[in-house]
Order: C-alpha cells, then sequence, then structure tokens
C-alpha cells in the first residue's frame, strides 16, 4: 500500500538514529569529523559499528548518499561478524540511517521496507512504541555520537550514557562513555566543586573495567593532575605509555600531562610522534602550537631573549595553529590563538583580520564569544596598547558567564584595569559604575555602594546607577 510523504516523514520522526538525535551540521566541520571517524575505524577506538554508522550520517549531510550507503553496508556487516545471534536488536540504528536516506533519496518503498524491520523488530523486543525501544547499545551509540559534535551535547551525551548504565551497569563501553562525557563537561564549566568527584569516580570506574584503553586511563591521569594528584597521575601516564607508545589518542593526552607539568619538550616529542601517525589532526596541531607558545613566553622572560629564537617559535605557532583552524574550522579558540600569536611577530594586521573572522560567526557557543572576549581584549590592552577597548571588551566577556574560567578572568583583568585608572585619576563614572557591578558580583556590597554613590556624583543624571544604587540599598 502506498503510504503518503508525510505519513512517512511522521514514522522516520519516530525512529531512533543519528537523524533524529539533533546533530546539527552547523556545529561540526564535516572534513575534520570524516578525518576523526576514519582515525577512530583505523585505530579501533570504538564499536566500529558505531563509527560506520557515525560515517554514513556525515557523509550524507555532506550530500554523498551513495557514500553514505555503502558506510551502512559495513556497519551491517561489522553487525554479522561480532553479532551473530543478535542481529536484529544490533542493526536498529543502522536501519533507521537507511530508512533516513532512502527517503531524502526518493526511494519511498525501500524505506517502508526498512521502517518495517524496525517495527517488527521493536515488537518482538516486546517494546511499546512503534518504532522505539529502549535498548543500552542505543543510549551508548547516541552518547558516542552527541560527544563527536561538540561541547554543546556533552550534557546531553553524558544523559545518554547514564541511561545505557542504568540498564547494563557493568558495561566496560558504557562506562567509559559515561566517564568521558564527565570528564568534559566538567573541563567545559570549569569543574564546579560539587562535580569534581563525579568525572574522577567515572574515570576511575572505567580504568577499573577497562585498564587497556590508554586514552581513558590518561584522562583519568589529567583529572588527578587538575586535583593536585600529579604523581598518581603521572604513574598512570607511564603505565599505558608502555601499553600503547604509538597510539595518538593516548599520545595527544599525554602530551598535555606533560606540558601541564613544564616539561615542554617532552609534549612536544609525544604530540611529534602523533602527527607522524596521523598528519591531519587538529588537535594535535593546536597542542604543538600552545607548546611553542609557552616556550615563546618562557624566552620573553629572560633578560636577552635571542630574537631568531623567539622568531622561530612564532613562525612554528602560526604554522601549527594555521593548520588547525584549517583542519578543523570550528575549532574557535584556535582562531584567538592564531590571532595572538600574529601580534607577538607584530603582524597586526593579520592578528586583526582573524579576530574579525571570528566576531563574524553565528554559531559560537556562549563560552567561546568569551573566550574571544578575553583574548581580543588582552589584545587590545597588551599589543594595541589601548586600555578603553580592553575595558570594553572584557566587560562584554564579564557579562555572559561569571563563573566559567574565562569569566572570571575577564573579571580579574576589568577590576586590576579599573582600579589603576581611578588611582591615576582617570575614573569616569563609566569606570566607577562597573567596578561598582563588579563588587556586586562578589558580593561585596558596601563597595559596591560606594562606586555607584561615585558613579552619581559624575553623573547624577544616570538612573541606571540610580536604580542599581537603590537596589542594592534595599538588600542590605
Amino acid at each position: 500500500s502506498i503510504i503518503s510523504k508525510n505519513d512517512l516523514k511522521c514514522s522516520l520522526q519516530q525512529l531512533q538514529c543519528h537523524f533524529t538525535w539533533n546533530l546539527l551540521k552547523e556545529d561540526v566541520d564535516l572534513e575534520s569529523l570524516e578525518d576523526k571517524m576514519g582515525h577512530q575505524i583505523e585505530f579501533l577506538t570504538q564499536s566500529l559499528i558505531a563509527s560506520y554508522n557515525m560515517l554514513s550520517y556525515v557523509c550524507h549531510l555532506k550530500h554523498l548518499n551513495e557514500n553514505a550507503l555503502q558506510n551502512l553496508q559495513k556497519a551491517e556487516k561489522e553487525i554479522k561478524r561480532k553479532h551473530p545471534d543478535d542481529i536484529e536488536r544490533r542493526s536498529l540504528v543502522t536501519w533507521g540511517n537507511y530508512a533516513w536516506i532512502y527517503y531524502s533519496m526518493n526511494k519511498y518503498e525501500k524505506v517502508q521496507a526498512y521502517l518495517r524491520r524496525v517495527e517488527d523488530t521493536c515488537k518482538k523486543l516486546s517494546s511499546t512504541a512503534r518504532f522505539q525501544v529502549q535498548l543500552p547499545e542505543i543510549y551508548s551509540e547516541k552518547g558516542w555520537a552527541l560527544l563527536k559534535f561538540g561541547r554543546t551535547y556533552y550534557s546531553r551525551a553524558k544523559e545518554s550514557f547514564q541511561n545505557a548504565l542504568e540498564r547494563e551497569p557493568e558495561d566496560p563501553e558504557f562506562n567509559v562513555g559515561y566517564a568521558i562525557a564527565a570528564y568534559r563537561v566538567e573541563n567545559v564549566s570549569g569543574g564546579g566543586s560539587n562535580s569534581e568527584t563525579s568525572a574522577l569516580e567515572a574515570l576511575r570506574r572505567a580504568v577499573e573495567l577497562s585498564p587497556n584503553d590508554t586514552s581513558v586511563v590518561a584522562l583519568l591521569a589529567l583529572k588527578l593532575q587538575d586535583l593536585n594528584l600529579a604523581d598518581e597521575g603521572e604513574r598512570y601516564i607511564k603505565e599505558a605509555m608502555d601499553k600503547t607508545p604509538d597510539f595518538p589518542y593516548f599520545l595527544r593526552y599525554a602530551a598535555i600531562f606533560y606540558r601541564r607539568k613544564n616539561n615542554v619538550d617532552k609534549a612536544l616529542e609525544l604530540l611529534r610522534k602523533g602527527l607522524a601517525i596521523t598528519p591531519t589532526c587538529s588537535f594535535l596541531h593546536h597542542q604543538m602550537g600552545i607548546c611553542y607558545r609557552a616556550q615563546l613566553s618562557e624566552l620573553k622572560r629572560k633578560k636577552y631573549a635571542p630574537r631568531e629564537q623567539m622568531e622561530e617559535l612564532i613562525r612554528l605557532g602560526i604554522f601549527h595553529f594555521k593548520r588547525v583552524v584549517e583542519y578543523k574550522s570550528t575549532c574557535f579558540p584556535a582562531y584567538s590563538d592564531l590571532a595572538g600569536m600574529y601580534a607577538e611577530g607584530k603582524q597586526y594586521h593579520e592578528a586583526e583580520a582573524t579576530f574579525q573572522k571570528v566576531f563574524q560567526m553565528t554559531n559560537l557557543h556562549p563560552l567561546d564569544t568569551q573566550f574571544l572576549y578575553y583574548a581580543y581584549g588582552n589584545y587590545q590592552l597588551f599589543h594595541m596598547k589601548s586600555e578603553s577597548e580592553a575595558i570594553k571588551y572584557f566587560t562584554e566577556g564579564m557579562k555572559i558567564d561569571q563563573d566559567s574560567l574565562k569569566g572570571a578572568k575577564c573579571k580579574t583583568a576589568l577590576q586590576k584595569l579599573l582600579e589603576q585608572r581611578i588611582r591615576k585619576g582617570l575614573g569616569d563614572a563609566a569606570a566607577f559604575s562597573t567596578l561598582g557591578l563588579i563588587h556586586e558580583l562578589n558580593r561585596e556590597k558596601m563597595q559596591a555602594i560606594e562606586c555607584y554613590e561615585k558613579a552619581l556624583q559624575l553623573d547624577p543624571e544616570n538612573e541606571e546607577y540610580l536604580g542599581a544604587l537603590w537596589k542594592l540599598r534595599l538588600s542590605i
């Protein structure tokens, strides 16, 4: 029987697969994601089935539906090889992707065939919903897919792995996925005190269940380093190094560990090794750039820094940061890093152009925007010598979120600048009012009141200052 296109679409929206998980292509760089999935398949860092399903979705987003179908065929082969007794249950996501891709190719009979397969399997598994069944493997695959799409998806990824673990708490892969998601959620938020333990416990548990998954072992080491338990962390790094000396996913995190330990040479050695294996990995290039920047800061502290050496580090830094934005256009922090390096080399025109490029992007996460304001504020202050511009951008950055790491930095930088200006007798009404706001955010009510009163003396008609002052007086 012929079903209308609308009815088909309605059924498709009930499937559990990449097309219904709200994975938006504007949140990723498709080339970079495809590259990454290729590496993951090559180095077997997670279920091949999930990797092929993901690749098929990426191919579809790039309008390469034939390639998308080929990847789904590879996923099917893998399902038959790994789960010969459980083919139907393991194929639900793959079949869902097939149905969507055929729909986009206007092959409606094939769409119906796949919808029937999903429906029949759901019935067999005694599901109440026509096209859905609550399976831990599906939650896990959804979790991995969400992790690939960047920081705005991390909390949802953590939730998906949590759902999988509620059904199978001992499963090693689900535990690894949950630990990685928990670690990333904490990293993005700058790690609040209450959540600190959740990632640490999850990582310890994951390592206990998957001691040979050295990328998660390295994340545990980084977490321990965050919590001032670096010696324990380094023991894990050394053990993992013996197990997988050539595994790029381990090398990248081990390099971060050594860079943060101020052993930049060791970090660079590991990163070069990783780049020899995966030369287009934006993550490794980014870390290389950060290491060269650290070496540059070290040199600048010396009384007589050798000019040629500094120029070489600037050149290398620019080279690697440029590679990052080339290979992964959505790696926003790398643009500020690149602009900062240009500024170090006094290439101000390139620096400004790089900053402006990001300011014009529409899909920035608020924390990325904040990172950008902080970087641009510093650029204005230290390279362009413009205090007023720096104040403007630090203020904008602080307003986004004061509790994040960069928000706190914006606030500190701003407070220092304003207090300096006031000491020099350059404090205008706006300076006092902004300082008042900072004291207010720091819950220092008396200082805040004092600042707002000064602002009002300088600008008696300003209703904003008056309102802020009244609100504070009433709250005491």
